[in-house]
């Protein structure tokens, strides 16, 4: 076949894949295609000297009990908190007033979403990244080399009033169960970054938290579909959070793993809980001394995943820096100043990987 016969084929094949992967499974796909197999070191199980590289046993994260938070045991959590974020830069939030109805119904809702016809799904699609809502595949499907087994809704939710009617209008329901649930996350967060801010020790914090208090809340829906072959693709590549802190609510299905210790451990999922990590704006923030760490997503072949991130930050006009009480001469700012608008510009300019964009900001960083 000629080169001016393949090309038209090539196309005609990735707009395939810019439909999803929910589209894909919709369709009877029985392999993984050739745009989803990830390099074979990338690859969650491989073989390597004919040997088969096992995943290790899950990890169980440090557990923060909000009432316990809330309570006269508060110095002990913070501590507990300030350990985590310096070791995993993740741990999970138990007893935090959602256990009920509405985590229960965004997961609901949101699965429904996904089972909608993809002429109804399809409407929300957009490459612009500061869409109020953008439906989409992969990681960055303009940008992506290889695809990754994901679909995805994302949702800005703050503030509210300004972006709910940009929201889907279908499930009939789903404007109404994902605000409650937005707002009730959005509560826990405020809670989470003040003694975030007090586990820092940073005495007048209460400017930093004010204006997280009224930064970025972005809301991320996504859906792993069963996977005919997972043993070679991903469902999210390896990367960190741009953000300061995100709350994220699972089903009962495992997939998320985590970087420690130089090892990729699967979190044990515990029903009811958030699992909450550290974004990079944080790592800037708290001079690195919070770190963001990289995680990524697995799928398998019998069961649909379903998630819910809700990221929050500073506004996005603002610039994010070291927080002036933790820079002195003995410990120096250790990463440049930076906003949103440099963030998207260097999206737009590559494909992300890792941790590449943090990197890109320390001043120690040859570029």
């Amino acid at each position: 076949m000629s080169p001016s016969m393949i090309a038209p084929v090539v196309e005609e094949e990735n707009k395939k894949y810019q439909k999803g992967v929910k589209h894909l499974c919709d369709n009877g796909v029985t392999k993984v295609p050739t745009k989803y197999i990830w390099p074979e070191p990338d690859r969650p199980i491989f073989t390597k000297s004919d040997k088969l590289i096992k995943p290790k046993g899950n990890l169980k994260l440090p557990l923060i009990d909000l009432a316990e938070l809330l309570g006269p045991n508060r110095p002990h959590v913070l501590q507990t908190i300030a350990e985590a974020c310096e070791t995993y830069g993740f741990f999970q939030v138990v007893n935090h007033g959602m256990e009920g109805d509405v985590s229960r119904n965004m997961i609901e809702v949101c699965k429904r979403f996904f089972e909608l016809p993809y002429e109804e799904r399809s409407k929300y699609m957009s490459s612009d990244m500061s869409a109020p809502v953008r439906y989409g595949t992969s990681f960055n499907q303009i940008k992506d080399n290889v695809f990754c087994w994901r679909d995805f809704l994302k949702l800005y939710a703050h503030p509210l009033p300004d972006y709910l009617p940009y929201w889907p209008s279908s499930p009939s329901d789903f404007r109404s169960l994902a605000a409650t649930y937005a707002k009730d996350t959005k509560e826990m967060f405020e809670i989470m970054v003040k003694a975030i801010i007090e586990s820092l020790e940073i005495d007048g914090g209460d400017e930093a938290v004010e204006e997280l208090e009224e930064g970025s809340q972005l809301m991320v829906v996504n859906c792993y579909p069963p996977c005919p072959e997972p043993e070679l693709t991903l469902g999210m590549p390896p990367h960190s959070d741009y953000g300061f802190l995100t709350l994220l609510l699972q089903d009962d299905v495992e997939g998320l793993q985590i970087l420690y210790r130089d090892e990729w451990v699967t979190v044990d999922p515990i029903p009811g809980s958030f699992v909450v990590n550290v974004g990079d704006h944080l790592e800037i923030f708290s001079n690195g001394r919070y770190k963001s760490v990289l995680h990524r997503v697995l799928v398998n072949s019998t069961k649909p995943r379903i998630s819910v991130a809700s990221l929050h930050s500073f506004p996005l006009t603002s610039v994010v820096k070291p927080s002036s009480k933790l820079v002195n001469e003995l410990n120096p700012p250790q990463y440049m100043d930076t906003d949103f608008a440099t963030f998207l510009q260097y999206l737009s300019s590559r494909e992300p990987k890792w941790k590449n964009f943090l990197e890109s900001r320390k001043i120690h960083c040859i570029r």
